[in-house]
């Protein structure tokens, strides 16, 4: 296996996190994990597999392609497609028995067209206004009516900002009003009530929903940079590269494209083998932070698309030494943090072409 750039994923964290909140769940609640974009950027088959081992028995992704790619390799548990799938999939939803989410009246109409009865869940929107069908009496009668020819099987709504303390009072008027539209729909005792994700399960959880969706702490990480997980809840990724050359550089010289950084006194450069085609974020050029033999060194000059050149004066650095991307002193909270965004955008860009290792 080529090791120039190489993820490490720790299986045993993943099951650990798992069983952590899954015991944080209430009485008859299951989790469901969410393991779209390859699981995160930690790889939806290996993940899948080894859930499916201590007793997960249903998943969610975004989209039909993902879906199929988990049941071709031996996943057996429901699958939810949380995403907008065209009628025109309607056999192969049947034919893999999955759970699509309906979205619209027009989606619905052209599935009712298909002919195919095809397991459903119903997105209610509760205030994101993104997708869904508005929580009212009409979309109960639509609900209704479509139970002649398909198989509901639950429905859901999205917490939109149950991260944020400051908007608390947002995400109950979300949850009372989804708890207000199962009700008058109770009667159709549909097996998946569903409406917490990873911030509305740790932050709002009351038992009502019969799933909790979560997803980014499955992997150890946050929703956002300030938002405490359960204690016990660890990373499961981490990133390593490999020193291609160590160079001396003097005073007033540049280093990197358009001679981005001058070098303020004399120093050695580390070139690693890591750039933005793999996934590493650009706007880490000229202040982002590796750690290196123990110590941390400043990114210098801009990341190029294939490589980065780092500061190790002071450092004991040689070709072939590795250099950590992301590990538990730097995770990716703190990498998104560094540029401003969040971690579910620093694991999903992880490229293909950065070797995959799994452990434990």
């Amino acid at each position: 296996m080529n090791k120039r750039s190489c993820v490490t994923i720790d299986i045993s964290r993943i099951v650990n996190n798992y069983k952590i909140l899954t015991a944080l769940a209430k009485s008859g609640q299951q989790i469901m994990p969410v393991i779209k974009a390859n699981a995160y950027g930690h790889g939806d088959i290996k993940v899948a597999t080894t859930l499916e081992k201590v007793g997960c028995s249903s998943f969610c992704v975004a989209t039909i392609d993902e879906a199929i790619r988990l049941k071709e390799n031996g996943i057996k548990s429901t699958i939810l497609i949380l995403g907008y799938t065209s009628s025109a999939f309607a056999k192969e939803i049947a034919k893999y028995g999955f759970h699509q989410t309906i979205i619209s009246k027009e989606h619905l109409i052209n599935f009712l067209k298909t002919g195919e009865r095809i397991c459903v869940h119903f997105k209610i929107d509760t205030g994101m206004h993104r997708v869904g069908f508005e929580p009212n009496t009409d979309t109960e009668k639509l609900i209704r009516n479509a139970a002649e020819s398909l198989d509901i099987k639950g429905v859901y709504t999205h917490l939109c900002a149950s991260d944020d303390n400051e908007k608390r009072d947002f995400t109950l008027l979300q949850i009372d009003k989804f708890k207000g539209f199962c009700k008058r729909i109770g009667d159709l005792n549909l097996p998946f009530i569903h409406c917490f994700n990873t911030a509305g399960a740790l932050n709002f959880n009351d038992g009502f929903s019969t799933h909790l969706r979560i997803g980014i702490a499955l992997f150890g990480l946050a929703p956002c940079y300030s938002f405490p997980l359960p204690f016990g809840v660890l990373p499961a990724l981490s990133w390593d590269t490999e020193v291609a050359m160590v160079k001396k550089v003097k005073k007033g010289e540049s280093v990197g494209y358009g001679m981005s950084e001058t070098m303020q006194k004399d120093s050695v450069i580390a070139t690693l083998t890591t750039g933005y085609a793999d996934g590493f974020s650009r706007a880490l050029s000229c202040k982002g932070n590796v750690f290196i033999n123990g110590k941390k060194a400043r990114i210098v000059g801009k990341i190029c698309m294939d490589q980065m050149m780092i500061d190790v004066t002071g450092i004991n650095a040689k070709q072939g030494d590795r250099a950590m991307l992301l590990c538990d002193d730097y995770t990716a909270d703190d990498m998104a943090k560094d540029i401003g965004t969040i971690s579910y955008e620093i694991t999903t860009r992880i490229t293909d072409r950065v070797s995959r290792i799994y452990k434990n």
